[in-house]
C-alpha cells in the first residue's frame, strides 16, 4: 500500500521501451540529435503554439532555471507560502536567480488569489518581478481556468510575469478538463516547468517558454547549472514514450481515479475525513492516530503533514493527524481498498 509519493513509482513500461528503442546506434550529443528536435516540435504540437522547450533532469532545476530568466538580484517572486520553490528546493531558486526572494503569500487550499497578490505588492513595493503558481498545488487542488484568468489579469495589470510549476501538470490538466494550451499560454502563462517524472518518466522535465523573449540565454543558464545532458537523446526518449498514444494523459487519469476512489471511501467513514477537496492525485485526510498506526502496521506507506495554517474548524484534534496520500499511475484499486479496510472503512 504505497501512498507516500508518486515519485516512488518506477518508470512506465512505455518510457522504458522508448529508452531501449533509442539506445541503438550513435547519435549527436548535447541535443544535436534528431529525436531531441522531434520532441521539441512535439511540445509545439501539444501546446498548439510556437514555444521554445528545453529539457532538464529535475523539477527543481526546471523551476530555478525558469525563474532565473524572469527575475534576478534584488528581485521578488510571489508564490504561495507552501510552494515547493519556497519550502522544498533548498534555496535553489534564490541561488540561480542570484539572490531573488521567493515571497510566500497566504491562500486557502494552496491557491494564490488576486487579493493575495495585491497584499504582496503592499509588502514588497519595489522590484516584484514574477508570480509562480503550482498546478496542481502542493495540497492537491487545481486552479480552474477562471482562476488562472484572474491571476493573469492581475499579473498583466501589475507588470509581473507568470510562471507555472507543473510538477503534476498532467494530473491538473485532466482534473479540470482543459487542453494544454488553455491551461498555459491561453491563460497568460509565460513560462512553464513541465513535469513528467511523477507521472511515469524516469527523470524528464522541461522548461517551456510561451513568451520566447525570456528564452534567449537559457541554453547558457542550463549548461552553467549542470543540466545540459551530453546524451540528450535519453531525455528526449523518455518524452517520446511519455507522449506516445497519449500515455501521459492515461497515466494521470488513472492516478486521479485512484485518488477519487480513496476520497469516496474516506467519505463513508464516521471517524476519518477528507481535509479539503482533492482535485488531482493527492488526497489529504484527517485520520484518528490509532487508525493511522494500524494502517502502517499492515504495510501502508504515507506521510503525516504539517497542520500549521489550517483554520481551527479544519484542524485535527489531539487524537487525530493530517496525512498526505498520493496515488500514482501504478496504484491499483485493490491497494486502495486494502488501505481503507486497514482503517476499518
Amino acid at each position: 500500500m504505497q501512498f507516500a509519493s508518486d515519485n516512488w513509482a518506477g518508470a512506465s513500461d512505455k518510457v522504458m521501451e522508448a529508452l531501449s528503442r533509442h539506445n541503438e546506434g550513435a547519435s549527436p550529443a548535447y541535443g544535436g540529435d534528431d529525436l531531441t528536435r522531434q520532441i521539441e516540435t512535439r511540445f509545439q504540437d501539444i501546446f498548439e503554439t510556437d514555444c521554445s522547450t528545453f529539457m532538464v533532469a529535475t523539477g527543481t532545476a526546471a523551476n530555478a532555471l525558469a525563474l532565473s530568466t524572469l527575475t534576478g538580484p534584488g528581485g521578488t517572486v510571489f508564490c504561495h507560502r507552501d510552494a515547493h520553490i519556497r519550502v522544498d528546493e533548498c534555496g535553489a531558486p534564490e541561488f540561480l536567480t542570484s539572490g531573488a526572494r521567493m515571497w510566500g503569500l497566504d491562500g486557502r487550499h494552496g491557491k494564490l488569489t488576486r487579493q493575495s497578490i495585491l497584499q504582496g505588492l503592499e509588502q514588497v513595493p519595489h522590484q516584484p518581478n514574477a508570480i509562480s503558481l503550482s498546478q496542481a498545488t502542493e495540497v492537491g487542488t487545481a486552479y480552474t481556468l477562471a482562476e488562472l484568468d484572474v491571476l493573469a489579469t492581475t499579473a498583466k495589470d501589475q507588470k509581473l510575469t507568470l510562471h507555472m510549476d507543473g510538477a503534476r501538470f498532467a494530473n491538473a490538466l485532466q482534473a479540470i478538463g482543459a487542453t494544454p494550451a488553455e491551461m498555459t499560454w491561453k491563460s497568460g502563462i509565460d513560462v512553464l516547468s513541465f513535469g513528467a517524472t511523477k507521472n511515469g518518466a524516469w527523470c524528464a522535465e522541461a522548461v517551456v517558454f510561451f513568451n520566447k523573449d525570456y528564452a534567449g540565454d537559457f541554453i547558457y543558464r542550463r549548461k552553467r547549472a549542470g543540466h545540459l545532458f551530453s546524451k540528450m537523446r535519453f531525455a528526449a526518449a523518455q518524452f517520446d514514450g511519455y507522449f506516445e498514444g497519449d500515455h501521459w494523459l492515461g497515466n494521470a487519469d488513472h492516478a486521479n481515479g485512484m485518488a477519487s476512489r480513496l476520497v469516496d471511501g474516506l467519505n463513508t467513514s464516521n471517524s476519518c475525513r477528507v481535509a479539503w477537496p482533492s482535485q488531482s492525485n493527492e488526497v489529504f485526510a484527517i485520520l484518528p492516530n490509532e487508525a493511522a498506526e494500524k494502517a502502517r502496521r499492515q504495510g501502508a506507506n504515507f506521510h503525516e503533514w504539517p497542520t500549521a495554517g489550517l483554520p481551527e474548524e479544519e484542524a485535527p484534534s489531539e487524537t487525530e493527524c493530517l496525512v498526505r496520500l498520493v496515488c500514482s499511475y501504478r496504484t491499483q484499486p485493490e491497494e486502495v481498498d486494502a488501505f481503507l479496510a486497514a482503517l476499518n472503512i
